[in-house]
């Protein structure tokens, strides 16, 4: 089976080569319409790799679909296992989208130029795969061996829905997240942007230039302080360590949920995969009209807490609703996703309407 692992995982390396090697070696701002391009490219292949997943299962490719599902206790069959890497997926998805709010605090609050923020979410996503990674084995073992773990998840899910709905929450300071105060305290930090350099060497030739290239730095006197050779972090730096805890921070929440769709590893990772892979062109897409999806946030609350009950009431569900019951699960959660969208444009619609007749 690590034929398949180290299949996908290349196929992954190769797509992020292209996109920051090719489609964007150099700095640039991201139009909306190339964002919403490289959207399209990435969601199009989440679905088209479900297609890959109903044959690589149904026809128990190098291994996959042989051990039970320690959620449900089945083999995972073609059927099956595409319904539940798309349940995965589009749970994973619409929980990233909250993710894009924090992303644009961070960006506000260390002044990252547009043209620069596309790097700064690249390597910050790349760093995410490779702890969400980990995160998902851990948590692939402990529902492997331990299956009451499950029903912690569950209530977890349920507190974090309630937590959603009911109690107003504010983004994080970015300038108090420990290991930015950490790096501060260990290295210096210049105070100017030096292009799209994240680490700097005092007294070298990148150190004398500016932001925009083939102009000359402004004065900087973390810079001329240093002795040469000494490393400084910029703030572009402090951006991407920030944006990799936050991202962290969210899968505590969102790894909890997928398990409850499933424990198989190789459709947990997948499914995480795909939906984090598109959040860049998604945030560079969405992040001016995030704000009017008012009721985003509570159709994601109900989305949680729906996936919560599910994963308490598996056994009952799977009697009443036979086994395809994470088909309706599905459903439900593309319902909630489109009403919450639909009922966030009409009470934007509206707010425009009463403005315009005052």
């Amino acid at each position: 089976m690590i034929w398949i692992w180290i299949a996908f995982i290349g196929f992954v390396l190769l797509m992020l080569a292209l996109d920051l090697g090719v489609f964007h070696r150099r700095a640039h701002v991201v139009s909306i319409r190339e964002a919403a391009i490289w959207s399209s490219v990435w969601i199009g292949l989440g679905l088209a790799f479900s297609v890959f997943v109903y044959f690589a299962y149904e026809n128990k490719l190098l291994g996959l679909g042989t051990v039970p599902d320690p959620v449900d206790g089945l083999l995972n069959s073609g059927a099956r296992a595409t319904q539940k890497y798309l349940l995965g997926y589009v749970v994973e998805k619409s929980l990233s989208v909250d993710n894009i709010f924090v992303i644009a605090v961070i960006f506000d609050y260390f002044s990252v130029p547009r043209r620069y923020q596309h790097r700064v979410l690249f390597w910050g996503i790349l760093g995410a795969l490779v702890l969400r990674g980990l995160m998902i084995a851990l948590g692939a073992r402990l529902v492997a061996e331990f299956h009451w773990v499950l029903y912690l998840f569950a209530i977890f899910l349920i507190l974090t829905a309630l937590k959603m709905l009911f109690l107003e929450s504010k983004p994080a300071d970015p300038g108090r997240n420990m290991l930015v105060r950490l790096a501060r305290r260990i290295l210096p930090i210049t105070d100017k942007l030096h292009g799209q350099r994240f680490v700097l060497r005092a007294g070298s030739e990148a150190s004398r230039q500016g932001e925009v290239p083939g102009e000359a730095a402004e004065p900087d006197p973390v810079v001329d302080r240093a002795r040469p050779g000494a490393l400084l972090l910029t703030p572009l730096a402090l951006a991407l360590i920030v944006v990799e805890t936050s991202d962290v921070i969210f899968a505590v929440d969102s790894i909890p949920a997928i398990f409850a769709i499933t424990a198989d590893p190789f459709l947990v990772f997948t499914s995480n995969v795909f939906a984090v892979l598109g959040l860049r062109s998604l945030y560079f897409a969405l992040a001016g009209m995030v704000a009017r999806f008012r009721y985003l946030k509570a159709a994601l609350a109900l989305v949680l807490l729906v996936v919560g009950v599910k994963m308490l009431l598996a056994g009952c569900l799977k009697l009443a609703l036979g086994e395809h019951f994470n088909l309706y699960l599905l459903a439900v959660v593309l319902a909630i996703l489109s009403a919450g969208i639909t009922v966030s444009v009409l009470g934007e619609r509206r707010d425009k309407e009463s403005r315009g007749n005052r």
